[in-house]
């Protein structure tokens, strides 16, 4: 199999989809074997695509594969697939967490109803997301976009039975088909500017000066909105913690490889029109850091596991933002990379904890498990240690060259305010470790009948464990030459007017990165040591308003519920009131009551009698005669 075949990693997944959803209830334990061996299988063929790519003369390639698929006149439309670094890393980053998904879904969700139904999905989601990244027009690209939303919104409310679950896979849905609209804008804008949906030829287009400036910069805008929306940036970002509904492997995969890593990649895909774009790349650089450092404030007060995970994915979308605002491609998706199999790992690991638990992940009542999970306890150590940037793990590397590109390209101001979010990222991380694992328990009952999950459950969380110490070492001339690449990630993914260039460690900034992870730990050890809580609930009661605010998260639900109940709902009012009483009452039955008026008046002049007939002819007469007595006079 070769790179031009690179279609069926997503029609196998798409092809036991079906059979799943039509067969899955019938079939032995759901059928979920199946989709272990539709993603394993798409995984091992990633490595062919891989390899395919490897073989060309520079190995960067690209290698395309298209057919027709409409024409209209002089208008073709294409549809294929585009091949290059980029597309290759994306299918390494989703295919190896989702099979990691797919194995611990096996004993997580033993036992639940639907179980074939999850895993159903699950290869619909996957198969959706890879289509995406391998798709070579936006066309093509938007429609897995939206079959990515609709698999979020299936598996968010999962648990339809609970109304917490159906309005956050509501939320999440309605919230990005705000953005979704601004993507479709964009998209139909360059279509409009340049008569392709290809992505290469409206970059080149863009790139020659053939698009106006003004143009180029709202199109590419409302694209970004889309990508925003997708990738759960402020104000975007609202969605995604309450998207913790959903079972917890849905979780993984969504903040890890799929659905929010789309705006990422596609913003990364057309890097060089927001290069041309005068102003663009501030914008990216500016969402990016609000992102980072809101959702860091409000992480700090989250006391359920999953949403202070969900709240360092949005964070740490914010980081690659601010990566891809710098110009650099290649620095966006090693961190896109490094995170995925990190935060894949934390999520999987929480839900270890709240499987063996009983469904239980409020910290007030975990505490002291590192000894009851050795296992899920050590890798969620190793979990967290990668995202809050401490050497030589994953995470340090990418975030290291997130900051020297961001000091290059924008400035100490920039480089500030990203420092505040990394060492807050260290704080809430170590919090959470220490309140879950560490310290006394807080509740004795969940304390004693907690157990180790078993070996389906963490075979994954090992697996993602080692990923997470050695994936940042990739960044390295003679890692990637080991592993058959031109050299670093640097040198295998690079806009082409920066050119490939190889990795060399700034002390300066790599120093000040482990500074922010120890200033972060530290305090957060000082503060929870023995998950005791006294001296964070003394600060809290010193400053309620301020805890208050990190807590509802700087109000933003309940802005836009305002907004909703007085402005949406208001003018739903207004809307409602003229269309029942202007088009209704008097546009539709009003003319049927002026028909009815009318001929109650006009039955009088038909009425069957003589005398009537008499009369009117009498009044006739007398009419005419005063009428030509008063002509003549």
């Amino acid at each position: 199999m070769g790179a031009e075949q690179a279609w069926l990693l997503a029609a196998i997944p798409a092809g036991v989809f079906f059979v799943l959803a039509i067969f899955g209830r019938a079939l032995p334990r759901g059928g979920d074997y199946l989709g272990v061996a539709a993603i394993g299988t798409s995984f091992l063929l990633s490595f062919f695509v891989l390899g395919d790519l490897l073989s060309t003369e520079d190995k960067l390639g690209p290698i395309t594969a298209s057919i027709e698929w409409s024409t209209i006149g002089k208008f073709e439309l294409r549809q294929g697939i585009w091949i290059d670094p980029i597309t290759v890393t994306m299918f390494g980053v989703i295919t190896t967490v989702a099979l990691m998904v797919n194995v611990f879904s096996i004993g997580y969700m033993k036992g639940e109803p639907r179980y074939y139904w999850f895993f159903a999905v699950l290869q619909l989601f996957v198969a959706s997301m890879l289509m995406l990244v391998m798709a070579d027009n936006l066309l093509l690209v938007y429609i897995s976009w939206e079959l990515v939303g609709v698999c979020s919104f299936l598996l968010i409310g999962f648990y339809w039975e609970k109304r917490s679950a159906t309005e956050a896979a509501k939320k999440a849905f309605i919230t990005t088909r705000v953005g979704d609209v601004g993507l479709l804008i964009g998209i139909i804008l360059l279509w409009k500017a340049t008569g392709t949906f290809d992505i290469h030829g409206i970059i080149h287009a863009a790139e020659a000066g053939q698009i106006g400036q003004t143009y180029l910069f709202v199109s590419i805008m409302f694209v970004f909105l889309g990508c925003m929306g997708k990738s759960a940036q402020v104000p975007f970002h609202v969605w995604l913690p309450d998207a913790m509904e959903g079972p917890t492997p849905v979780s993984a995969l969504i903040h890890a490889a799929t659905m929010v890593v789309a705006g990422v990649y596609l913003t990364a895909r057309l890097l060089p029109i927001f290069e041309v774009a005068d102003g663009a790349l501030l914008v990216v650089t500016i969402v990016g850091l609000t992102t980072a450092l809101l959702t860091g404030f409000i992480a700090l007060a989250q006391t359920d596991i999953k949403k202070v995970l969900a709240y360092s994915t949005v964070g740490q979308l914010g980081f690659m933002f601010v990566a891809l605002g710098t110009g650099h491609p290649a620095i966006g998706m090693f961190h896109l990379a490094t995170h995925a199999f990190f935060k894949a790992l934390l999520f999987l690991g929480s839900g270890s904890v709240i499987h063996a638990t009983h469904h239980n992940q409020e910290m007030e009542k975990l505490g002291g498990l590192w000894k009851k999970m050795p296992i899920t306890g050590t890798t969620f150590f190793i979990g967290s240690l990668a995202l809050a940037g401490v050497p030589p793990l994953a995470g340090f590397w990418s975030k290291d060259e997130i900051f020297v590109a961001l000091n290059d390209k924008w400035g100490l101001w920039a480089v500030l305010i990203l420092a505040l979010a990394a060492t807050m990222t260290a704080f809430y991380t170590t919090r959470l470790f220490i309140r879950t694992f560490m310290g006394k328990p807080m509740d004795k009952h969940v304390h004693d009948h907690t157990h180790e999950s078993g070996y389906v459950m963490t075979g994954p969380l090992m697996f993602l464990a080692v990923l997470a110490v050695t994936a940042g070492f990739v960044v390295f001339h003679s890692v990637g030459k080991g592993l058959g690449l031109p050299g670093g990630i640097t040198e295998f993914i690079f806009a082409e007017h920066h050119g490939p260039h190889e990795y060399e460690i700034d002390w300066g900034f790599a120093a000040a990165s482990v500074v922010m992870a120890t200033i972060g730990i530290f305090a957060a050890g000082w503060m929870y040591w023995g998950n005791s809580i006294e001296r964070s609930t003394a600060l809290a009661e010193r400053n309620p308003g301020i805890y208050q605010m990190f807590k509802r998260k700087f109000y933003f639900d309940e802005l836009y519920q305002a907004v909703i109940d007085r402005g949406v709902l208001g003018f739903s009012y207004v809307v409602s009131w003229f269309d029942r009483y202007v088009v209704n009452d008097t546009g539709v039955d009003g003319s049927a009551q002026i028909t009815g008026f009318s001929g109650g008046v006009l039955k009088y002049l038909q009425t069957g009698r003589v005398p009537n007939y008499a009369m009117a002819i009498a009044l006739g007469v007398v009419g005419l005669t005063v009428a030509g007595l008063v002509v003549r006079g």
